[in-house]
């Protein structure tokens, strides 16, 4: 692969990214949000498995049982983004292989093995809740990622369906307001971070 992006690409998708925490009062259309989602389903997973899963929360109503299961620092700033996504990854992917990867049995790998398909579908749908924020931030939107909740309330409210599913994450969605952003914190140096041996 030869083509980079552009240094303006790199500032919307890295460098001037930040995790927003107030939102303008603009709309955010499900058109908007579905193709957040087939762009992060684009990214590679191993096996093709695509465990994340998406429930994404919009209405005051829905708002409001997603409300006792968040930290009070998250409180207010996720009733008031235009749209929470609830990030989840399906234990049961494996059973979807046959249709993602055909021509490979995958599936034989983590039927009967509960512990397999765990670490696996941690692993992948965290990766595509990477792809997700990325992908909304490619298609205009900006972020506030979170995990200051508690899993089992979010679970038990919207979960009861999807028993395979696990929660991972939250995201909220919108259109940020510069304003209420705080000042980015430093970021450590590469040598401090990575080794190369």
């Amino acid at each position: 692969m030869t083509d980079v992006l552009p240094p303006e690409g790199l500032d919307l998708l890295f460098r001037k990214a930040r995790t927003h925490n107030g939102w303008q009062d603009a709309p955010v259309s499900d058109d908007l949000l579905l193709k957040v989602v087939e762009l992060a389903s684009t990214g590679p997973t191993a096996f093709n498995q695509q465990p994340i899963r998406v429930i994404f929360v919009r209405s005051d109503e829905e708002k409001a049982r997603l409300a006792p299961a968040l930290s009070r620092g998250n409180l207010e700033k996720t009733m008031a983004a235009p749209a929470v996504a609830i990030l989840c990854y399906d234990l049961d992917f494996w059973k979807h292989l046959d249709a993602a990867a055909p021509g490979f049995d995958a599936a034989s790998m983590f039927d009967g093995n509960r512990a397999a398909a765990l670490e696996s579908a941690q692993r992948n749908g965290s990766l595509q809740a990477g792809y997700f924020i990325l992908a909304a931030r490619a298609l205009g939107l900006d972020t506030g990622p979170m995990s200051g909740f508690d899993k089992q309330k979010v679970a038990d409210a919207f979960l009861t369906d999807h028993p395979s599913w696990e929660v991972n994450m939250l995201v909220n969605l919108g259109h940020g307001n510069a304003e209420a952003l705080r000042p980015q914190r430093p970021r450590h140096a590469p040598e401090f971070t990575a080794s190369i041996v």
